[in-house]
Order: structure tokens, then C-alpha cells, then sequence
């Protein structure tokens, strides 16, 4: 029976590659661009199904309007300014072109003379071709002649540069990445003013060929770790990227974890800061979100403002989002453990009101617990779902109802409602959204840990977690470093921060050769003193009293 099935199914799966391989062949284009522009519009027609948002516009040029030309572009991704002004009518007006009667020379005038667009190119495959027409580039056809020329004219209704929603900060740019890649690569470039700044573009996608840049400073991002992300980018082979996670799931080392192990933001100060660093930032067409690589654990705890403030306010700030994320993670747990098998660690009057409070619970801890957890991640997700001006109107009071009734109803005593509030409310002051989300999934592990075995069983967990993030690695680099493997130089930039002045080297882990990142002296220096200063100013006077 199974060996029946097993041959039913491959020869069900042969059919389907044969219909596949027959359908790609149908559908496979010639390589080249043939010199017939009547043809050549044939094929452009029935690969794009005649598609209504295909502009052809013939134009008839040359001595007598013998030369036909077709210019080609695709409505509403295009400068339809620049293809009016600075292809068809410098074509259509241009007196040079009436003196020339061979097809050959006139593909020489329009790409150097006539066409008066920053970027022109010529191709003679019809893949580049079609890649350049939908890309939002304005394409001439010249019968007679098999190539085309394509014009950088891309345009069309895009997103202005907005303040970021996702990485606020108080200080700082304000300045947010968009959809547009170009835009967002200029925004880096504004910062870093130098020519070590490169950028390497490659298409990926079978179907969407989305645009997908790599950005590193020259001589400070190592060597290795570049070739790496090129390789993992061109091992890709996937029909469409739709966004910067995409690539993230692709490329990252390690998928058996709830952590990330590549950082992305929308700020463009970030992006740069990340840069002088030595790593490497991922721009994808279509997204506001730059992935950075390598990415360490103690990146996600980093905020930009951390560097534009003071070093012992950032470092009181540091230690705050430490703990923090600490308590999102097994304040459940260490509710569950102290009350179900650790009552002598609570103080007397604190346990005989827990226990009242507790009196007409019907469900032990974990119970009680699991039961706010899971309705709160149910609130949280139905207020990011809801339209903007009622999602948080509705978290609020469907919290605060909900929270009420159910301790009037006796499913829930209200220390566990204070309980898992608190820790919500940690969550969310993680800076990072994707490392928020790990505290939420690992919390309900610490959870049964605790309802199981005590403060044991959290201790356990806590030491498996530590193991599994050692173990993780980003690009190569140890996913806990510079605390694991411990790096004297680098640790003053984790739970602490130096002051600017003392950054003199970069990550020895991430960057290149290049590794000095300020001069020698850089810290402030002292005013001399007051008596100096006075006594100074006094011959100064006495100075201008005998010249006087």
C-alpha cells in the first residue's frame, strides 16, 4: 500500500516538473534584442501581456522621418518631467538628428548628444532590458538597430523622509529611512563624507529582482566578514524579497533561536555609527529597515542617545534597560516560585495579604498566571492590529475592564495582576521590538520552570540561556562579546559607557587593519588656574597702562 502511494506520488510530482519545465519554455525569451523594432515591440507586448500601464510612443526621426523609434516606460514609476523634456522632446526637436540617415550613427548621437540624462546605458539582452523597464527607466528602441537604450528616469509617488516611529529618541537626528533605496543610501553618505564609504549593488529575486546594496567604509570593515555577506546575499535563490526580512531569515547563522542575530533600525545616525565600527549595513529596495551585521547581544540594549549624552547618564540609563529586561523575563516566574514553594522569602505581612488576596482563586499560580500572560499578548495584539486612533484606546480600557472584572470574578488575585502589568510594561521599554519579543516567548519557559521545580528551575533555565546565547555566533563573531569572550578594551562600551574621548580603538572582532578611532589627547583639558589667570590679567592691565 505505502510503495503504491509512494509511486503514485512521484509520478505525480514527474508530471509536474514536465508541465513546469513546458510552462518556463513557453515563457523563455530570445537572448538578444533583434534589429526589427516591429518585432522587438511584438515580444515586449506578449511578455508583459499587454499591459495597459506600458507606454510605447512611436516616433518617426531623421531625414524625411525615415528612422522609426519607440520610446518605451511604465506609468506611474517614472519622472514623467524628465521623459518629457529630457527624451521625447529632446528627440523629437533636436536639428542634428535630420542630418543623420543611418540607424548606427544615431544610436552614437542619442546616447552622447541628444538624450540630456544623467545616467544612459546600452543593452542588447532582453533580461537587462526588461530589468531596466521595470526598475522605472525610460527605454528607446531604434528599428534597424539590435539594442536599446535605457534612461535613467525613475520617479513616481514615494514616501518623504519622516521622523523615525520605531528607534525614538530624544536627541538626535530626527531624520528616518523610507521605501526608496537611493534616498536612504544618500542619507548615510550626508554623514560620512568620504570616499572609503563603497557600496555594492546586486539584484535578487527570479521574479522581483529587488535591489539589495551592501555598505561598508573601506579599510575599517574586515575583510573576511565582507566576503561573507557577499557570499550569503549571492547564494540566494528565492523568487521575491518583499522586505529586509526576507534577506535577515537567508542570511542569518543561526535559526534554532528566538534571538536575533542581526541588527536593523531606521535611523541613518545609527547606521553611521554602526559603520565607523567596522560593520556592515544591508540596504533593501522597498523598506525603511537597514539590517546591520555583525550584530552582538548587547547591541540591542544600545540607543543612539547613548552617545549624545553624558557617560554617567547613559551608563545609569544602561543599567536601567538591563534590569529591565531582566524583569520582562521572570517576574512571572519568580511570582510563581516565591508563592507556590518559597513562602519564607516573603515577608510575613506581605505573605499573609498575598495569601487573602489568593483565598478565592480557584487556580494555583502557574494557572493564574498563564491566564494573564496569554490575555495581555491578546490586548497587545489586537491594539497593534486596530486602526490607529482606536488601537490604544482599547488596549487601555480593555486592560483596565478586563484586569477589574476578573479580580471581582476571583480568577485572578490582584498582586498576579501588578505582576504581570509590571512586566508588560518592562517589555516594552526594551529598545529593540525583535529582542522584546524573545523576553515574551523565554518568559513562559522560566514560567513552568518555576511551577515546577522553584527557584531552582529558574536558575537552571537562566544558566541554559547564558550556554545557548554563548553558542550563538553573527557573521562569525561571538554573540556575547565582548563579555564572552571577555575583552578588557571593549568592555567599557556594554552595561557601561565611557566617555567619548576614551573610544580610541575599534572592535578588534569587527574592524579591519584600521582600528585607531580618534587621536591621542582627546580628553578635555582643564582651564589653568584662577590665580594664574587673574595674575595674568593684572600685567595685561599694567601693560596697557604704560602704553597709554
Amino acid at each position: 500500500m505505502f510503495s503504491f502511494l509512494k509511486r503514485k506520488k512521484q509520478k505525480n510530482d514527474r508530471k509536474i516538473l514536465e508541465i513546469n519545465n513546458q510552462n518556463q519554455s513557453n515563457n523563455k525569451l530570445p537572448n538578444l534584442i533583434e534589429s526589427s523594432l516591429s518585432k522587438n515591440l511584438e515580444v515586449i507586448k506578449q511578455k508583459t501581456g499587454n499591459s495597459s500601464d506600458i507606454v510605447i510612443r512611436p516616433l518617426k526621426i531623421g531625414h524625411n522621418s525615415k528612422i522609426k523609434v519607440a520610446i518605451l516606460y511604465v506609468k506611474g514609476m517614472v519622472d514623467n518631467q524628465s521623459v518629457n523634456d529630457f527624451v521625447i522632446d529632446s528627440i523629437m526637436n533636436n536639428q542634428n538628428l535630420s542630418e543623420k540617415l543611418i540607424p548606427k550613427d544615431l544610436l552614437e548621437v542619442l546616447t552622447e548628444d541628444v538624450v540630456a540624462v544623467g545616467g544612459i546605458k546600452v543593452v542588447s539582452d532582453w533580461e537587462k532590458l526588461f530589468t531596466a523597464l521595470m526598475s522605472g527607466e525610460t527605454i528607446t528602441l531604434i528599428d534597424g538597430i539590435s539594442k536599446g537604450i535605457c534612461a535613467s528616469t525613475q520617479g513616481g509617488q514615494r514616501r518623504s523622509v519622516q521622523e523615525s516611529t520605531t528607534n525614538v529618541s530624544i536627541r538626535g537626528s530626527k531624520e528616518a529611512f523610507n521605501e526608496s533605496i537611493e534616498t536612504n543610501i544618500a542619507m548615510v553618505r550626508r554623514i560620512i563624507n568620504n570616499s572609503d564609504l563603497w557600496v555594492e549593488s546586486i539584484n535578487i529575486g527570479k521574479m522581483t529582482k529587488t535591489e539589495v546594496s551592501i555598505m561598508y567604509i573601506n579599510g575599517i570593515a574586515k575583510n573576511g566578514i565582507i566576503e561573507e555577506v557577499r557570499k550569503r546575499l549571492k547564494r540566494i535563490n528565492i523568487d521575491g524579497i518583499l522586505e529586509s526580512g526576507y534577506i535577515e531569515q537567508l542570511i542569518e547563522d543561526q535559526t534554532n533561536t528566538t534571538f536575533p542575530t542581526i541588527h536593523h533600525t531606521e535611523r541613518p545616525d545609527s547606521v553611521a555609527g554602526n559603520l565607523l565600527e567596522g560593520k556592515i549595513a544591508i540596504f533593501v529596495n522597498g523598506t525603511p529597515f537597514v539590517l546591520l551585521v555583525p550584530a552582538l547581544f548587547i547591541d540591542f540594549f544600545q540607543s543612539v542617545e547613548d552617545y549624545y549624552e553624558r557617560f554617567d547618564i547613559s551608563t545609569a540609563i544602561r543599567f536601567l534597560r538591563t534590569v529591565i529586561f531582566f524583569i520582562s523575563l521572570v517576574g512571572p516566574a519568580i511570582y510563581i516560585a516565591a508563592t507556590t514553594f518559597h513562602q519564607e522569602m516573603i515577608p510575613t505581612e506581605l505573605a499573609i495579604i498575598i495569601a487573602a488576596q489568593r483565598e478565592s482563586v480557584p487556580f494555583p499560580a502557574f494557572i493564574e498566571a498563564l491566564i494573564m500572560e496569554i490575555t495581555f499578548e491578546i490586548l497587545r495584539e489586537a491594539g497593534i492590529r486596530m486602526p490607529k486612533a482606536m488601537g490604544s484606546t482599547i488596549s487601555i480600557v480593555g486592560a483596565l475592564v478586563i484586569g477589574q472584572a476578573a479580580i471581582q470574578a476571583g480568577i485572578v488575585s490582584p498582586a498576579m495582576v501588578i505582576v504581570v502589568s509590571l512586566t508588560a510594561i518592562a517589555s516594552f521599554a526594551t529598545p529593540s521590538y525583535a529582542v522584546a519579543i524573545s523576553a515574551r516567548l523565554v518568559r513562559f519557559i522560566f514560567m513552568v520552570s518555576a511551577a515546577t521545580f522553584g527557584f531552582y528551575g529558574i536558575i537552571l533555565v537562566f544558566i541554559l540561556l547564558i550556554v545557548h546565547l554563548c553558542s550563538l555566533r553573527s557573521f562569525g563573531v561571538p554573540y556575547m562579546s565582548p563579555l564572552a569572550p571577555f575583552i578588557r578594551e571593549e568592555a567599557g562600551d556594554t552595561i557601561f559607557r565611557r566617555p567619548i574621548w576614551a573610544y580610541k580603538k575599534r572592535p578588534r572582532l569587527m574592524s579591519g587593519k584600521n582600528r585607531v578611532s580618534q587621536g591621542e589627547n582627546q580628553k578635555p583639558q582643564p582651564p589653568r588656574p584662577r590665580t594664574r589667570i587673574m595674575k595674568n590679567t593684572t600685567n595685561m592691565e599694567k601693560g596697557d597702562r604704560n602704553e597709554s
